[in-house]
């Protein structure tokens, strides 16, 4: 029955130890074509999702003792309120999962036909100045 419910997940991913790249830790990462999951905790469990469609952007980054191990960090910038910045820190595959999270992400918005708005910043704009 287990085997079943994992079908749907694209990447499943444990964050690990700079040191050696060891997976000693209560933090995994798990993504779906729709979501993204991080279940973080030992004895207290948080699990957060971010809905695929959401994610705006996505970084990755590797610093020289990351790269050693083969591990990576990506940095997910969101329109989530509860985590507008998520990051997957210390995982392996971490271009790949990079890349995949582009694609998910960009097909997610095109399903949902959502579309994505920046506030440019104008300042404060008069009433007064607009009409004149």
């Amino acid at each position: 029955m287990a085997k079943e419910l994992d079908k749907d997940i694209m990447f499943r991913e444990r964050k690990r130890w700079l040191f050696l790249g060891l997976p000693f830790t209560f933090t995994v990462y798990i993504l779906k074509d729709d979501m993204l999951t991080v279940d973080t905790g030992f004895f207290k469990k948080v699990e957060n999702d971010c809905y695929m469609y959401k994610i705006q952007d996505v970084q990755h980054t590797a610093s020289l003792v990351e790269r050693m191990f083969g591990l990576g960090t990506i940095t997910c910038h969101t329109g989530d309120t509860t985590h507008p910045t998520l990051k997957l820190v210390h995982i392996k595959n971490s271009k790949q999962i990079k890349n995949y999270i582009l694609e998910a992400s960009e097909a997610a918005r095109m399903r949902r036909r959502t579309l994505n708005t920046l506030d440019i910043g104008t300042g404060d704009i008069d009433v007064a100045d607009i009409d004149a």
